[in-house]
């Protein structure tokens, strides 16, 4: 009876897919189980020409240590044990074993495919599958461990999408993903392949090994010259490389890592920056290139060393020494040298190198770069950002930088910097060159853009923050400086009129007012306009230019004079709130934006009323101070500032979570100054409480977002977004007030959590940190 022409056709799909399999499927199992050649580190050239493989363990050296024997066939034995179709279940070796499915063919999407198992065991020194756990079964495949291998654990997410939870083990060219219907079982066999490979003992590269071998034949020229002949690997070259020069776990990738940027394995991107090192020899602009290799090492801090490996290979021996593609690579160099430090072998490997550079090429460019080089090495610590283009171009020139910095009431000061170059430097020569060395009063460079202004730390990098800086500015549309001011007052009333800090003082205490930081009345604030204008133009004139509003008196004052919008009353009922939304849809919608632009419409124009009458009061006091002189009119301003008890404070916005009145959490300004730390309502003039330092126990951050303030025998919380400024002008004035502190008889000796007064120097701002008081008798502020 023949056969129905369907069921022939399905015959001859299922002989064709066991053909295929004969041909192609068994072929990778024996590549998967026969042998995964672990010899990972080889550098091939074209036509396969002076090929370097190396074993996993560590090679055989000859007498002189330059040449080494990298036999794959010893290799293969060492790696991997010959395993007969012996009995399974009575392996000595095995640590674990058991069922376990290699692929998911069935679970929550498919289940009426039945799961496929295998029976796995770990052995100290692989991962074999079989086909069944019987005698004589058939190895299908193999995974060697050592201590490149990873591990991930079993999430839930691919429970709730399979119905099994997974193992996943990455090997050199083959992944394992294994799947038990029992997180139990899961775990098991997680814990047991790490521990396996965590006994391997490390892996070492060629480069590695050789590394070790310059270092201990640095003294003879003679076997070095040897070593660099017989080991390409140390050359420049340009084939591209297939594996990486130093060890990188396999699949271990973090793929969180910051930036937008999505990367694979460290494996695989070391060798992509390899091929965008060779695309830097023929770049006309090798700026972008450069500063994406640097973003990839920033984002990726392991790679660090790999590209300092592949510079120094590119860099030895090159076909055209001093030619433009070879100054590409040393120019990649120093800005690396100037971004990153590597790690303490590479960095002796990479001096090494330097030094036979300069002395290979004397008073050559290359000569210059790594002279530079060797110096920024020394200096260089982490950087928060990459340099900019022009940090770069700057780098690339062996130069430096020109930073300006905006005094407000002086002119714009211009600081030469390096890459290595701190706020706590720059703040120290402008203080200097501005003559506020006698000041007692402390000053700080401050990120200033407008949305924010915040100090910059002392220890701060500068080309980080001008890196900032023009990135906030290229997204905002709006300017960012760098200024340089006021960070705390100790003494205000002892600053002469006719110095430059009390211009400064004064631009602050304008600032304060802008800022409605300084609640007066109306009336004084338009007699403050009126001291501000006469600062700036001198006696009145109709041809005097005339600032804006917004620059001469506080903004939330007029907008406080408008009369609250009301808003829509809600709907009473259902039905009403359900004919409000069919009917906000349509002509009714259009007729409610109608007018509530013509509402907005008439509350701008209300603004316009009162800004031009509050300017024609300005304008007439400021007729009344005919004949003041510049100084007279910033003295006079200052005088009145000053009449407000809290001047001389820095002021936060803050929520308070305990009330010292007992009331519940509200909106308060901390006032910081330098004898007492003050809490104000709001616009009100007089504090609601006030702390002396010596009634301050401890301060710090309790996380994030809140600042915790321990007085006496109560805690204070603070809502803020500015925590560590908080801390740190805490700390600064603290340690102002012990220096300032004379000595007591008997006194006990300052403990461990003391600030230093020494190390708060003028101009400065310091890095915050947690502070709590010693238990010394004397009190603080007493």
């Amino acid at each position: 009876m023949p056969f129905p022409g369907g069921l022939w056709w399905l015959l001859c799909c299922r002989q064709g897919f066991t053909l295929l399999r004969r041909d192609y499927g068994d072929a990778d199992r024996e590549a998967d189980g026969e042998a995964e050649e672990e010899a990972s580190f080889e550098l091939r050239a074209q036509g396969d020409q002076a090929s370097l493989e190396v074993s996993l363990s560590q090679p055989t050296r000859t007498s002189s240590g330059s040449e080494r024997s990298l036999l794959v066939s010893e290799e293969m034995r060492s790696l991997i044990v010959e395993k007969g179709p012996g009995p399974v279940e009575e392996d000595p070796d095995a640590l674990v074993k058991g069922w376990l499915q290699r692929e998911v063919r069935g679970g929550v999407k498919t289940p009426w495919i039945r799961p496929r198992k295998y029976w796995f065991v770990l052995t100290p020194d692989s991962l074999d599958y079989y086909s069944s756990n019987e005698k004589g079964a058939k190895r299908l495949g193999s995974l060697v461990l050592t201590s490149l291998c990873s591990v991930l654990w079993p999430d839930k997410q691919t429970y709730k999408e399979t119905g099994y939870w997974s193992v996943t083990v990455f090997g050199r060219k083959h992944c394992y993903r294994l799947y038990s219907e029992h997180l139990n079982e899961a775990v098991r066999w997680v814990c047991a392949v790490q521990k396996v490979i965590d006994s391997k003992a490390p892996v070492q590269t060629p480069t590695q090994l050789l590394m070790r071998d310059v270092e201990e034949h640095c003294g003879s020229p003679e076997v070095l010259e040897q070593i660099y002949r017989c080991n390409p690997i140390l050359r420049y070259t340009s084939s591209p490389l297939y594996a990486p020069l130093l060890p990188f776990p396999y699949g271990s990738l973090d793929q969180s890592a910051p930036g937008p940027r999505s990367y694979t394995t460290l494996r695989d991107e070391a060798v992509k920056l390899f091929n965008s090192l060779q695309q830097l020899e023929s770049q006309r602009d090798p700026v972008p290139l450069i500063q994406g290799i640097l973003q990839t090492c920033l984002d990726l801090p392991p790679l660090v060393d790999e590209i300092y490996c592949q510079l120094v290979k590119q860099t030895t021996e090159p076909p055209a020494p001093g030619g433009p593609g070879d100054l590409h690579y040393w120019q990649l160099l120093t800005c690396m040298s100037c971004t990153f430090l590597p790690s303490p072998p590479v960095l002796r490997f990479l001096r090494f190198h330097l030094d036979r550079t300069e002395s290979r090429f004397p008073a050559s460019e290359m000569a210059k770069y790594a002279c530079f080089i060797r110096e920024a090495l020394g200096k260089t610590r982490g950087r928060e950002c990459v340099p900019s283009l022009e940090e770069i171009l700057v780098l690339m020139r062996r130069q430096e930088m020109v930073c300006t910095v905006h005094c407000p009431g002086a002119a714009a000061c211009s600081v030469a910097i390096s890459s290595h170059t701190t706020a706590e430097e720059v703040a120290r020569e402008l203080v200097s060159r501005l003559g506020l060395s006698q000041s007692p009063n402390l000053f700080a460079l401050y990120e200033q853009s407008r949305l924010r202004e915040q100090p910059v730390g002392s220890s701060t990098l500068l080309a980080d923050v001008l890196t900032s800086l023009a990135g906030e500015e290229r997204e905002q549309d709006a300017p960012c400086r760098l200024c340089f001011k006021h960070y705390g007052f100790l003494d205000t009333d002892n600053v002469p009129r006719d110095s430059l800090e009390f211009a400064l003082l004064f631009e602050q205490a304008h600032e304060m007012v802008l800022r409605g930081y300084v609640p007066t009345s109306e009336e004084t604030l338009q007699t403050l306009a009126a001291l501000r204008l006469q600062s700036l133009n001198s006696d009145f004139s109709t041809h005097a230019p005339f600032p804006r509003l917004e620059e001469l008196f506080p903004p939330h004052v007029l907008h406080a004079r408008l009369p609250a919008p009301r808003p829509d009353p809600p709907p009473k009922c259902r039905g009403a709130r359900l004919r409000a939304g069919l009917l906000a849809g349509g002509l009714w919608g259009h007729s409610l934006a109608k007018q509530r632009a013509e509402r907005d419409q008439r509350l701008r124009g209300r603004l316009r009323e009162e800004g031009a009458s509050t300017m024609a009061a300005i304008v007439e006091k400021w007729k009344l101070l005919q004949g003041m002189g510049r100084p007279e009119a910033m003295a006079a301003y200052v005088a009145l500032v000053r009449e407000w008890p809290g001047f001389g404070s820095t002021l936060f916005d803050v929520d308070l979570r305990a009330s010292p009145v007992g009331a519940g959490p509200q909106r308060l300004w901390l006032g910081i100054g330098a004898k007492a730390v003050s809490l104000y309502k709001p616009g009100e003039p007089e504090p609601l409480d006030s702390f002396c330092y010596g009634r301050i126990s401890s301060f710090g951050a309790s996380d994030s977002s809140t600042f915790r303030l321990s007085v006496e025998d109560r805690d204070l919380l603070f809502e803020t977004s500015q925590v560590d400024e908080i801390a740190q002008l805490l700390t600064t004035y603290l340690a102002s007030t012990a220096a300032r502190r004379p000595p007591r008889p008997q006194e006990p000796a300052p403990g461990p959590l003391d600030p230093d007064p020494a190390a708060l120097p003028r101009g400065l701002c310091p890095v915050a940190g947690p502070w709590q008081r010693p238990p010394p008798t004397g009190s603080f502020g007493s």
